[in-house]
């Protein structure tokens, strides 16, 4: 059983990705090299970039950006309307590439309709935010040292004191903190061009007038998990889950709900889990793959629910393979919110079976699908060689790089020859294996370590 046809996703692009990506990949040319004097070459990059979108509603205000630009005025309402043209130019790709794979599940997506408008943030913030990010732009990646990237660590710190604006810290901490771990760029041999750039873009863009997510609404049901994805930094872990939400008196559909700790680069592998001590109801739920039960929890226009532990109680076992063969295949996915239509954004889940596996790539009818195992989480069970053992998975299609993949969330496989599911969220109540129990037992130490260190510099 497969609820994706491989050979309708596969192949080539869209008519037109590749001219869109071009056209991104000339403006971050540009920024790269800095706006304070534009050669011939970025000057080109940025015309097309104009010209590309002149039949848009973007383009007299992108046109006039680019001439500004060129002419070396580099003002707030230019840089945001250049970053509006990228983003647009991602959002073009993103729809293309999602469209042909929700005809390949054979999946419906809910519309995207407009919602309220963002809540009132401390607008010298932001601005502090945008001055930043144009001295970025203007000085161009090659120009970053380590006074630049300083600059910003006074900004962000009052950024963190304000919880509607904590998302946007968080990613200005990030592209700081990667720009200060490169600093002098100018010695780099090789930029990450697009990755800094697309930080950058979406900065700026939430920096304008502050976060917008929509209004949430309150659902109450049934969530049946299907899997978790763990996104690890070195002063930051998130748990994605993703799951189907069987809501009282309504449709059914894919949801996402995440929860974040803040960390150390000391804190690794299944020591991780220890970090979300204040999310029982969940970490219960993914260790003993069980359905759980939520109350008046906030659903946000983009399929994300907004996690409140005590608004959940555990319900009854569910197994995620049962449900992703009874439902998945027909299951409404939710409409994608303007600033995440970017194709690195792109995951969504998937079950397949019935395949043969080389450790690379899956290949199922002839068709060979590359496999995502870079992003297997140190935390939890789930290796490269079960997943190339496996004979069914639970996973999330992505695209990246030119290509699609997936990436496995869980698998159906064989040890001393006895079928066992492994899942990423097996240990999420701490690992079950006693050679990694044993590992963790001695690192834990490091997590109450540095809490009572925190506690005795608080109390001072």
């Amino acid at each position: 059983m497969l609820d994706v046809q491989l050979s309708e996703l596969l192949g080539d692009a869209p008519a037109g990705v590749g001219e869109a990506l071009d056209l991104v990949a000339g403006f971050d040319d540009a920024l790269a090299h800095g706006f304070a004097r534009i050669g011939e070459e970025p000057g080109a990059a940025l015309a097309a970039l104009a010209g590309a979108l002149a039949g848009s509603p973007l383009g007299e205000r992108v046109s006039e950006a680019v001439a500004k630009v060129s002419a070396g005025s580099v003002a707030d309402e230019h840089l945001a309307a250049l970053a509006g043209a990228r983003a647009a130019l991602f959002g073009s790709v993103h729809d293309a590439l999602l469209g042909r794979l929700d005809a390949a599940l054979g999946r419906p997506r809910a519309a995207w309709e407009a919602g309220p408008g963002r809540a009132e943030t401390p607008g010298n913030l932001l601005a502090g935010c945008r001055d930043w990010l144009r001295e970025l732009a203007i000085v161009g990646w090659r120009g970053v040292d380590h006074d630049l990237v300083s600059s910003a660590d006074r900004t962000i710190e009052a950024l963190l004191a304000v919880p509607e604006l904590r998302g946007l810290a968080v990613l200005l901490d990030g592209l700081a903190a990667e720009l200060r771990a490169s600093s002098p760029v100018a010695t780099m041999a090789r930029l990450p061009a697009r990755r800094w750039a697309d930080l950058w873009t979406r900065a700026l863009l939430l920096a304008q007038q502050g976060p917008w997510h929509g209004g949430a609404e309150q659902v109450s049901g049934r969530l049946l998990i299907l899997g978790a994805d763990v996104h690890e930094h070195a002063t930051v872990v998130r748990v994605q889950v993703h799951g189907i939400l069987e809501r009282n008196g309504g449709p059914a559909g894919l949801v996402r709900t995440s929860v974040a700790a803040a960390k150390v680069d000391t804190i690794v592998g299944p020591t991780l889990w220890r970090l979300f001590g204040g999310q029982p109801v969940l970490m219960s739920a993914l260790a003993g793959r069980r359905s759980l039960e939520i109350t008046d929890m906030p659903l946000l226009p983009g399929g994300d629910l907004v996690w409140h532990d005590d608004r959940a109680r555990a319900g009854e076992e569910a197994d995620p393979f049962a449900v992703a063969r009874v439902q998945l295949a027909s299951v409404t996915a939710p409409a994608v919110t303007p600033l995440e239509r970017h194709p690195v954004r792109i995951a969504e889940p998937v079950f397949v079976e019935g395949y043969k596996s080389d450790g690379q790539t899956l290949t199922l009818g002839g068709d060979r699908l590359a496999l995502d195992l870079d992003r297997l989480p140190s935390c939890g069970p789930l290796t490269p060689a079960l997943v190339k053992a496996s004979t069914a998975c639970i996973g999330l299609v992505r695209w990246d790089a030119g290509q699609w993949s997936l990436q496995p969330l869980a698998v159906q496989t064989a040890v001393k020859k006895q079928p066992v599911a492994v899942h990423t969220g097996d240990w999420a109540l701490g690992p079950t294996d006693p050679k990694a129990a044993k590992a963790e037992t001695k690192n834990g130490d490091v997590v109450a370590v540095l809490r009572e260190r925190a506690g005795r510099l608080l109390r001072k």
